[in-house]
C-alpha cells in the first residue's frame, strides 16, 4: 500500500489532523502515514507549496501527498487530485500545487464523487471528509480519473520570478525558516550562470557565497545553495530575518563579485581558518548555524 504524507496549518493543539488520520486507517487499514509538518503558518498557501516542493522527491514513488492549507473550505474552490509521473497529491484547487504543475505531464481531476468521500460533508472540514477519504482510496489503488472530471486549468500562485539584468540575477525571499533563513526564488543554476565567484545583495548589504554555515565566521551573514537547491541567506548561529529585517518578497540578485569583494572573501576565510582552535589549542567543532 502506497504512503501518505500530510502537510497542514492545522497545528497538534486540535483534533483535526487526528481525526483526518482516523478517517483514512479506517478506509485503508494500516496505511503508513508520515507528518511532513503541520506548522504551516495559518493560511500560508505559498509555505505549504514550498514546503511539499522540499519534501515530495524525497518519498517513494507512488507516495500520495495531503496537503491541506485551505481559506476557502466551504466555497465553490475545486478539490483536486493531481498524478505526476513520480507521486499523487490531494490538495485544495488554490495554487498549492503549483511547483508540481510546472513540469510536463500531470494530470488533474477534481474530487467531486460522493461515493469517495464521507457521507456528511462539513463545509468546515474538507480535510476529514473529502481530502482524508480520497488520500486513503488513492493509497489503496483507486485511479484519479474515479474522482471526477478532468481538471485542465488548475489555480497556480504567482511566485517571484527571477530576472537577468545584464550579468546579474534578481529574485526574491520566498520563505523564512524556523531558523530566520531566507529561502529565495533563485535556483543554483542560475547563481551558477552569474558566473564562478559571486557577490549576493540585499537589504542594502552584500553577502559572499559559502558553502555551508560554519563556513561564516559566528554571527556572520552570508549565502549558500540549500538543501532545497535554492539560493539561501543565513546567519551563523542567528537570524537573517531579524539581522536584515527581511521578509517574503524582500528583493535579491545575485552579480559577479569584484576584485575588492574577492580579497575580502578571501582575508574572511583566512581569518576564519585561523580561529578553528580554541587557546587551549583543541580543535572546535563546527555547528550548524539553522
Amino acid at each position: 500500500m502506497a504512503v501518505i504524507t500530510l502537510t497542514t496549518d492545522f497545528g497538534l493543539r486540535d483534533p483535526y489532523v487526528a481525526a483526518m488520520k482516523g478517517v483514512m486507517l479506517a478506509l485503508a487499514p494500516g496505511v503508513p502515514l508520515v507528518d511532513v509538518t503541520h506548522d504551516v503558518a495559518p493560511h500560508d498557501v505559498v509555505g505549504a507549496a514550498l514546503v511539499l516542493e522540499a519534501a515530495a522527491p524525497f518519498f517513494p514513488s507512488g507516495t500520495v501527498h495531503l496537503a491541506v492549507v485551505d481559506p476557502g473550505v466551504g466555497t465553490t474552490r475545486r478539490a483536486l487530485v493531481v498524478e505526476t509521473a513520480d507521486a499523487r497529491f490531494v490538495a485544495p484547487d488554490n495554487g498549492l500545487l503549483t511547483p508540481f504543475l510546472a513540469r510536463e505531464g500531470w494530470r488533474a481531476f477534481e474530487l467531486a464523487s460522493p461515493e469517495l468521500r464521507l457521507a456528511h460533508v462539513s463545509r468546515t472540514f474538507h480535510g476529514r471528509d473529502v481530502f482524508a477519504p480520497a488520500a486513503a482510496h488513492l493509497a489503496r489503488g483507486v485511479a484519479p480519473e474515479r474522482f471526477g472530471p478532468a481538471v485542465s486549468d488548475p489555480v497556480r500562485v504567482s511566485w517571484p520570478e527571477v530576472h537577468a539584468t545584464g550579468t546579474a540575477v534578481a529574485g526574491a525571499v520566498l520563505h523564512v525558516d524556523r531558523f530566520g533563513n531566507l529561502i529565495t526564488s533563485i535556483a543554483a543554476e542560475a547563481v551558477e550562470g552569474v558566473g564562478p565567484q559571486v557577490s549576493i545583495h540585499i537589504a542594502g548589504r552584500r553577502l559572499p557565497l559559502v558553502g555551508t554555515y560554519a563556513d561564516l565566521p559566528r554571527g556572520a551573514a552570508g549565502a549558500m545553495i540549500g538543501s532545497s537547491n535554492r539560493l539561501e541567506v543565513a546567519v551563523r548561529e542567528g537570524s537573517a530575518a531579524a539581522m536584515l529585517k527581511a521578509r517574503r518578497g524582500t528583493r535579491v540578485a545575485v552579480s559577479p563579485a569584484s576584485r575588492t569583494s574577492r580579497k575580502t572573501m578571501k582575508a574572511s576565510r583566512t581569518s576564519l581558518r585561523g580561529t578553528r582552535t580554541s587557546p587551549r589549542g583543541t580543535r572546535t567543532s563546527p555547528e550548524r548555524s539553522s
